[in-house]
């Protein structure tokens, strides 16, 4: 089993977000930095001991490969996915899906893989346009649906799904299956979470929501900027200048870099 660096207890969830997602995606904990996402919202979360709860499942699982993991996650435990409150916020939450025993796509394909990771088993996500599927080394021309209970779908299955989501002339090209890493999972967990709070209206959460957005690596300049004018937005001016100023370095544009910088010094300004 990889061994990523040991939990750090502090009292800003956020901090140790910032930590974990500076880290290179070998080093960086997926399952733990998975549940800051839920200690963000739940400040009272107990993430080492909900670590200690992906561990016990991994303790029950018997058969080899990829079949033991998700006849545990999916037999056992009756994981399944919401298709009726799909775009509630729990389910993006992994303490909240093992709960709740539902949850999206990429919850229970983040489960499934980092079980699997307990038990030898080298999972990796990929994400489909519209969907989240688990691709297992192992059997490299099919993917595992963890939303629709863990079932094996070859490359002829797996294309019907994305044309189910995307339209039927959706281009489905050999870099279809290609995993992506933990940075991309929890972006895209992230950006689940800002549709869902922004169709709420809940403030509050898109400004802890941004905030883990903001400190992703390789973010695009596009997004990060957007980022920084709805943190402005939320009264968060020295969060908002810092993610300008971080766009403004990485830029070539001398006169877009111009812009952001002067746009951060008067966010700064705003803090007096």
């Amino acid at each position: 089993m990889r061994r990523y660096p040991p939990p750090i207890d502090v009292p800003d969830h956020l901090d140790r977000w910032r930590r974990i997602v500076a880290l290179p995606d070998d080093r960086l904990p997926l399952d733990e930095a998975a549940l800051l996402i839920s200690a963000a919202a739940n400040p009272g979360l107990d993430v080492t001991g909900q670590l200690g709860r992906l561990d016990d499942l991994a303790g029950r699982v018997r058969a080899t490969g990829a079949a033991g993991v998700c006849e545990v996650l999916f037999g056992e435990l009756g994981l399944v996915g919401d298709t009726e409150t799909y775009d509630d916020p729990q389910n993006s939450y992994l303490d909240r899906v093992l709960d709740r025993g539902r949850g999206i796509p990429i919850s229970l394909s983040v489960l499934l893989i980092e079980v699997g990771r307990r038990c030898g088993v080298p999972l990796v996500g990929v994400g489909l346009p519209g969907h989240f599927v688990v691709r297992d080394p192992a059997e490299p021309e099919e993917v595992i649906d963890a939303f629709g209970g863990g079932r094996r779908l070859d490359r002829a299955a797996t294309e019907a799904l994305v044309r189910r989501a995307v339209g039927p002339d959706a281009a489905v090209g050999p870099e279809l299956l290609a995993p992506v890493g933990p940075q991309a999972v929890l972006a895209r967990m992230l950006v689940n979470l800002d549709a869902s709070f922004e169709r709420r209206g809940d403030l509050d959460a898109l400004g802890w929501v941004s905030r883990m957005r903001a400190a992703l690596q390789g973010a695009p300049a596009g997004d990060r900027a957007q980022l920084a004018s709805r943190l402005a937005g939320l009264g968060r001016f020295d969060l908002a200048a810092t993610t300008l100023e971080e766009v403004a370095a990485a830029i070539p544009d001398p006169r877009a870099r111009r812009r952001m910088v002067r746009e951060a010094i008067r966010l700064r300004a705003r803090l007096n």
